[in-house]
């Protein structure tokens, strides 16, 4: 057996977990809240006691933990170990080292991933994944993330940064984009994106549930909102839904052009939308690509959860330390 810990680093909670390399078993799952506000020192504490609580509960003494996969909501670079850039996250996380940081305090082996990469390789080895060698994984919430399978190969670019779906251009000179470029995907199809929609409407006086499952409070509304009114039949949410779901669209298309994939994946919060999503990224899809045969390209949605993450991160931390 192959013991690492994988910890999700999270705008809201920060998760670990004990993970069996080898079977994708989790054991002692731990949480705790991430508060961000409190700056970076304050998050990686946090992140250090949840891996001691795990280690003093691991009571599988034949079979130590050998190392620990951080996933992160940003660019880590996954050769040295160094967050460049959380654009989700408060503080000041620019060219953190948290690696050297992190395995100073453990005193174990500490490798970085990108959050969706994780889950891109949690889901091809346990999850929506197995079988195919060729896959595209989007994870849709606070921002829009992804990763990607080639030739049975799990594919990183340069430094990690292959599947920064997000920030593909679905508007030429749209709107400003908070990594430097315009019209970026993130800003039309995201969490925060689709409940800026919502607001929208209530303000401008449509007649809509939105704003009734949330007593007029504009606070309030969040993606999970639209997709609870867009389940109970309402018009104004489903609209949403469906132009989300055409400039996901226009970006998958793009994706299938260049990699081809057997088999596309979406996670993340926002999939929990289902078919009201599906349905919308898979007309504008149909629609405008006409060079690859759909009919062999899956698309389904991710079989892991919230767990996806921690199995890709202490995977990741396997292949770091044993080379596969």
């Amino acid at each position: 057996m192959n013991h690492y810990i994988g910890v999700d680093l999270g705008g809201t909670n920060l998760r670990a977990a004990i993970v069996d390399s080898d079977t994708g078993q989790i054991y002692h799952q731990r949480k705790c809240p991430t508060l961000a506000a409190e700056g970076q020192e304050s998050v990686i504490r946090r992140i250090v006691e949840l891996i001691k609580e795990l280690t003093n509960a691991n009571d599988v003494t034949d079979y130590p933990i050998q190392g620990i996969g951080i996933g992160v909501p940003g660019t880590p670079d996954i050769d040295s170990g160094v967050i460049q850039f959380l654009p989700n996250l408060p503080g000041q996380w620019l060219n953190v080292p948290l690696r050297a940081i992190m395995e100073e305090q453990v005193q174990l082996p500490v490798a970085l991933i990108n959050d969706v990469r994780a889950i891109t390789l949690g889901e091809w080895m346990f999850g929506a994944g197995r079988g195919v060698d060729n896959l595209v994984c989007l994870a849709i919430g606070t921002g829009i993330g992804g990763g990607v399978v080639v030739n049975g190969q799990f594919h990183l670019g340069i430094g990690g940064t292959a599947g920064e779906f997000g920030h593909h251009v679905v508007e030429v000179d749209g709107l400003p984009c908070g990594c430097g470029g315009k019209g970026c995907l993130e800003l039309y199809a995201s969490g925060p994106a689709i409940a800026a929609m919502g607001v929208k409407e209530v303000m401008h006086g449509h007649t809509t549930r939105i704003g009734e499952l949330v007593d007029h409070d504009l606070n309030r509304i969040d993606a999970e909102i639209i997709v609870q009114a867009a389940k109970a039949g309402d018009p104004i949410a489903n609209g949403i839904l469906q132009r989300v779901g055409m400039y996901l669209g226009i970006a998958v298309g793009n994706i299938l052009g260049v990699i081809s994939p057997q088999r596309v994946i979406f996670g993340g919060g926002v999939s929990r939308a289902g078919d009201l999503l599906l349905a919308p990224i898979l007309q504008t899809v149909k629609e405008r690509v006409h060079v690859i045969p759909l009919a062999e390209v899956d698309f389904v949605l991710a079989e892991l959860g919230i767990n996806g993450g921690l199995l890709g991160a202490a995977l990741w931390a396997k292949r770091k330390c044993e080379g596969w």
